[in-house]
């Protein structure tokens, strides 16, 4: 690992907290759990550790599959269901804080941020509900379903703004506060996966099998690279580069400033739907071959797999040396960010597609069972 590109990486974390800080305001915590993959960058790697074997602590029932995972601040847990309602948890009990009920199933993560909750529906509503208590503030109506989380960018002394893409091919860049589009982006396919913030750029894979590299000021186009097939997944950015999987059975790192893929990894003829976990050595992601990869981040060098029961579309987490994840085999896993040997899970018994939520050493992750479940040390 090149000293330039460790410091890159530190410059990217740090600067993904301070995002966070200054969007979500002084109740966020460097432990909670924000925005899908924990940071702005999309990095999924979570501050502190997890206990060696976490116990149980509750669960909550939805009133249908929960795909859509959970963002952690204000003491409390936020997530979707397919019952068409965003939950509002207390994160020391799992009791619901308030409801809100949408016009369709919420499979996209929420995205804590001025002080709200940002998410959309499947019927392409993006909402603004007041996370105190979930009150509506306002709401936009896209031509296509919304699937991913919203990002964040703060902009001067004004309120931040808030990226989301949908399955209308558009990348809608927001006001927060009234939820007037400050601009948008035309993609030539569905936007499934999340927009990634880094460095004054937002990026972002289409189904169009392009990654686009967009000014988050002003949105207008920086770059585009192909990537060969469609994109499903959310990018991570590291050390000016993103790593992504695609339909067509490979996952890439490109470089970011020069435009290129600079490397490529097929293992079996499987798609690579989940997002990646990105450290300073490693890339870690799951594939629908049934199994969890690990690879060499400079090189893209396979340093182990592990194999599960079902696919993997459950986007892992690293926290202190441990990877979490779910799987469609039913289980949740723990397995080391080393050797990947595994060293717990969980059976839930049906799919898990939701990907782990990591704060204050606790797990939050939801099933096609409809219930939400927290994990950490036993009580």
């Amino acid at each position: 690992m090149q000293l330039a590109d460790r410091r890159a990486l530190v410059a990217v974390l740090r600067g993904s907290f301070i995002l966070m800080m200054c969007c979500w305001g002084a109740s966020v915590r460097a432990a909670d759990w924000p925005i899908f993959r924990g940071n702005p960058a999309l990095t999924g790697v979570a501050t502190g550790a997890l206990p060696a074997k976490p116990a149980l602590l509750w669960t909550f029932k939805t009133g249908g599959p929960v795909k859509s995972s959970a963002v952690i601040g204000g003491g409390k847990v936020f997530i979707g269901s397919n019952d068409g309602q965003v939950h509002a948890l207390e994160f020391d009990s799992g009791r619901e804080a308030w409801a809100f009920k949408a016009g369709s199933a919420v499979q996209a993560p929420p995205l804590l941020a001025n002080h709200s909750v940002f998410v959309g529906s499947a019927d392409g509503i993006f909402y603004a509900l007041d996370a105190s208590n979930g009150r509506q503030l306002w709401k936009y109506a896209t031509d296509g379903k919304i699937l991913a989380s919203a990002n964040a960018v703060p902009f001067g002394d004004g309120p931040p703004r808030i990226l989301v893409g949908s399955y209308d091919f558009k990348l809608y860049c927001f006001n927060a506060t009234n939820g007037v589009p400050i601009w948008t982006y035309e993609t030539g396919n569905y936007i499934n996966g999340s927009c990634a913030v880094a460095g004054g750029r937002a990026i972002f894979g289409g189904c169009d099998a392009l990654v686009h590299v967009l000014d988050v000021a002003t949105g207008e186009k920086v770059k585009e690279i192909d990537a060969g097939a469609y994109i499903a997944a959310s990018a991570a950015l590291a050390g000016n580069r993103a790593f992504f999987g695609h339909y067509d059975n490979e996952f890439l790192c490109v470089d970011l400033n020069e435009g290129k893929v600079l490397w490529r990894y097929h293992d079996l003829d499987f798609p690579y739907m989940s997002a990646a976990a990105v450290t300073d050595e490693r890339v870690i992601f799951g594939g629908h071959d049934k199994a969890l990869h690990c690879v060499d981040r400079a090189t893209g060098k396979s340093l182990w797999k592990f194999p599960t029961g079902g696919k993997v579309e459950s986007s892992p987490v690293v926290a202190g040396g441990k990877i979490v994840f779910g799987s469609d085999d039913g289980f949740v896993y723990m397995v080391s960010l080393q050797e990947g040997k595994q060293l717990w899970s969980y059976e839930i018994g049906q799919a898990v597609a939701s990907s782990p939520a990591v704060a204050d050493e606790k797990i939050v992750i939801g099933s096609d069972d409809g219930s939400v479940y927290c994990f950490g040390a036993k009580i």
